[in-house]
C-alpha cells in the first residue's frame, strides 16, 4: 500500500517464494497472484498512490473523493478475481495451456 509495485516485489518475493513453493503452490499461480496484489495496493487506502496521481492530473481539480469513488469498482473487481483465483487455481494457467495445444 505504501510502496510502489517494483519495490514491493523486490522486498517480498525473495522472502515469501521459498515458503510458498515449499507448501506446494505453483510458481505461475503465485506470480499471477503477486501481480494482482501489487496492482491492488496502489489503488486502496491508506496510501492510494495511483489515486493521488490521477487527482493531480485532473483538469477540473474536483475533490479526491470523486477519484476514490471511481476506483472502487476496479478494486472490487480485482478482489473478486483474487477470490476466484484462490477458489479455482487453474484460472492462472488456463490460457497458456489452451495456447500450447
Amino acid at each position: 500500500m505504501f510502496m510502489d509495485t517494483l519495490s514491493m516485489m523486490v522486498v517480498t518475493i525473495p522472502l515469501v517464494f521459498p515458503i510458498v513453493s515449499a507448501v506446494g503452490v505453483g510458481p505461475i499461480w503465485f506470480g499471477v497472484f503477486i501481480v494482482l496484489m501489487c496492482e491492488l495496493g496502489p489503488i486502496t487506502p491508506p496510501a492510494c498512490v495511483n489515486l493521488f496521481v490521477v487527482q493531480g492530473i485532473r483538469p477540473d481539480k474536483g475533490p479526491v473523493s470523486d477519484v476514490i469513488q471511481g476506483a472502487i469498482p476496479y478494486a472490487v473487481i480485482v478482489i473478486l478475481f483474487a477470490v476466484a483465483l484462490i477458489a479455482f487455481p487453474a484460472i492462472a494457467t488456463w490460457l497458456p495451456e489452451l495456447m500450447r495445444g
